[in-house]
Order: C-alpha cells, then sequence, then structure tokens
C-alpha cells in the first residue's frame, strides 16, 4: 500500500499546452505535447489522449503534470513530463485546474 511519504515525493505542477501536434510514430494514438510550466522551463509529452480532444481544443488548456519522473523516449518524442488524467469511458481526461493559474503552480 502506498503511504502519504510516497505521495509526498510526486511534484506535481501546473502547466498550459503550447502546442499539441499528432505523434505519428507512437504505437497507439497519442499527441506530443509542448508544456509551458513556467519557471521549470517547457517541457514535452507524448499523451494518450485523442479519443477525447483534438489538438486544437488542447492549445492554452492548463493540465497537471508530474515533473519528478525521469524522461522516456516515446516512439520519437522525449516524454519529459507525465500529463495527468483519469482512465474514463470513452478515453482519458485530462486533470484540470478549476481556475486559472500561474504555470508552475505546485500541487499541494
Amino acid at each position: 500500500m502506498a503511504t502519504f511519504d510516497d505521495f509526498l515525493k510526486l511534484d506535481i505542477r501546473v502547466g498550459t499546452i503550447i502546442l499539441a501536434e499528432t505523434n505519428k510514430k507512437a504505437k497507439k494514438p497519442a499527441y506530443r505535447l509542448t508544456v509551458d510550466l513556467g519557471q521549470m522551463g517547457i517541457k514535452t509529452s507524448s499523451a494518450q489522449i485523442c479519443e477525447k480532444y483534438s489538438a486544437e481544443e488542447l492549445i492554452n488548456k492548463q493540465v497537471l503534470c508530474v515533473v519528478n519522473f525521469p524522461p522516456r523516449q516515446i516512439a520519437d518524442v522525449k516524454s519529459e513530463v507525465l500529463v495527468l488524467g483519469t482512465y474514463s469511458e470513452g478515453g482519458v481526461v485530462l486533470t484540470v485546474p478549476d481556475k486559472k493559474v500561474k504555470n508552475g503552480d505546485k500541487l499541494g
């Protein structure tokens, strides 16, 4: 069972998607996302969220991201952050802030 201390090891921050394009080489349909994390910089992510979102509607959407996992190579994308969402009926639904906040704000 995970403990609260395990949860505290995760660094989860808010970022704004500034670019979304199809990750054409991914085995499953995915987008290559470019996410602005404020002071933490611009990071990339490969996200399997094509069922619920078009690339156009992702632009300027704020999302929650785990920023302290090691990067993973997914097809031709170096995925530096994990964009969070729920596995829901019909595809992944992104976890987003209820109100606009500053990029880089930490989940606490």
